[in-house]
């Protein structure tokens, strides 16, 4: 079994005092890697949002979907890269948009039971003008994406009948709702 190829399981044990005064000494497994984004572009002009469809293992495991996922931008921070050039790098790679600005929602941890890595949410605007030839994920990391531009409202259906499975997705269009930024 490997588990140091993609990031690193550490074993990690120290004392802790409880509220009652008792010390235990705890030992937890963590699995991390480096810190990662998650973008959602939307046109609020158009009302469409831009997501990305591509095979995920763990949900191929579970027999959903074939193993794959609807879900917004999303990869990991570079070594000496902030937060938001790593969405706008990964925003041109993944889907093919060069936007300039980001806008940081919030900092999450997913899985904070036993996964190390912090994700940092974000939301763009993004136009037709916007578009390159490059998207579609970077072959040489196994990436193979295919990029979809639906309307806002057929995405929050999405997340109703269970074709958007992902955490990140799912947080950032409902955010985009609560705040009433798109139709």
């Amino acid at each position: 079994m490997k588990s140091n190829d993609w990031g690193k399981l550490e074993d990690i044990n120290f004392d802790y005092t409880f509220e009652s005064g008792v010390s235990k000494n705890l030992t937890f497994e963590i699995y991390g890697k480096s810190d990662g984004i998650a973008i959602l572009l939307y046109n609020p002009t158009t009302n469409k949002v831009i997501l990305s469809k591509q095979f995920r293992a763990p949900v191929y495991v579970h027999g959903i979907s074939e193993g794959f996922s609807i879900e917004v931008v999303g990869g990991a921070i570079d070594k000496n890269e902030s937060p938001e050039s790593a969405a706008i790098r990964e925003t041109e790679e993944e889907v093919g948009y060069k936007i300039d600005a980001v806008k940081r929602i919030s900092t999450v941890f997913l899985s904070p039971g036993i996964v190390n890595e912090k994700v940092h949410l974000f939301i763009g605007e993004y136009s037709d003008e916007n578009k390159t030839e490059n998207g579609g994920g970077v072959i040489a990391e196994g990436e193979e994406i295919e990029v979809l531009e639906t309307e806002f409202s057929e995405a929050l259906k999405m997340i109703e009948n269970e074709e958007i499975i992902d955490a990140r997705t799912i947080m950032l269009l409902q955010y985009l709702k609560i705040n009433k930024l798109i139709d």
